[in-house]
C-alpha cells in the first residue's frame, strides 16, 4: 500500500484507535486549529480544512481501492478536514471551540439528511463530503451563535 496515502488518511495512525478513532482525530485537530486561528487568524484555519481536504481526498481514495472498503473507519483525515472548517467560523475561544467540536461531532454521527445522502458516494470524495456537510451545518450554526453574542 502507499504509506503516505495511508499515514495521511489515518492521521499517522489514529484511524485505528479501537473505540471512537473518529473523535479522537477530532480532538487532535482542536488545539491545531487553535494555533493555526492564532497564527493567520479563522480565514487560514478555513483554508488549511480545504486543504487537507483535498489531500485527505486523494489519500482516501487510495486508501479504499487498496483495502477495498467502502468508507474505511479508519479513514479519520475527514474528520481533521471537517473539524477545522467548522473551527473557521467559531471565534477563538474554548467555549466556541467546544461548540464546534460538539455540533460537528453530532452532526457527523448522527447523519441527517442531507449529510446521509452524501454517504453514498464513492471513493475519497465520498468519504470526505459527509464530513465537510457536517462541518458546513455545524459552521453555520456557530456563526448564528457567535453573531448574537452568546460565544
Amino acid at each position: 500500500m502507499n504509506r503516505t496515502a495511508r499515514a495521511i488518511a489515518t492521521l499517522f495512525g489514529v484511524g485505528y484507535v479501537r473505540y471512537a478513532p473518529g473523535t479522537a482525530a477530532s480532538i487532535i485537530a482542536l488545539p491545531v486549529a487553535w494555533v493555526l486561528a492564532m497564527a493567520g487568524g479563522r480565514l487560514l484555519v478555513l483554508l488549511a480544512g480545504i486543504l487537507v481536504l483535498a489531500i485527505g481526498a486523494w489519500a482516501s481514495e487510495i486508501y479504499a481501492a487498496e483495502t477495498h472498503k467502502f468508507d474505511p473507519s479508519e479513514c479519520v483525515i475527514d474528520e481533521v478536514a471537517g473539524q477545522w472548517i467548522a473551527c473557521a467560523f467559531a471565534p477563538l475561544s474554548l467555549i466556541a471551540y467546544a461548540l464546534a467540536f460538539l455540533l460537528f461531532r453530532v452532526f457527523d454521527v448522527l447523519k441527517p439528511w442531507p449529510i446521509r445522502y452524501l454517504e453514498r458516494l464513492h471513493g475519497g470524495i465520498g468519504i470526505m463530503a459527509d464530513d465537510v456537510a457536517a462541518a458546513l451545518i455545524a459552521a453555520a450554526i456557530i456563526a448564528v451563535v457567535a453573531h448574537l453574542g452568546l460565544v
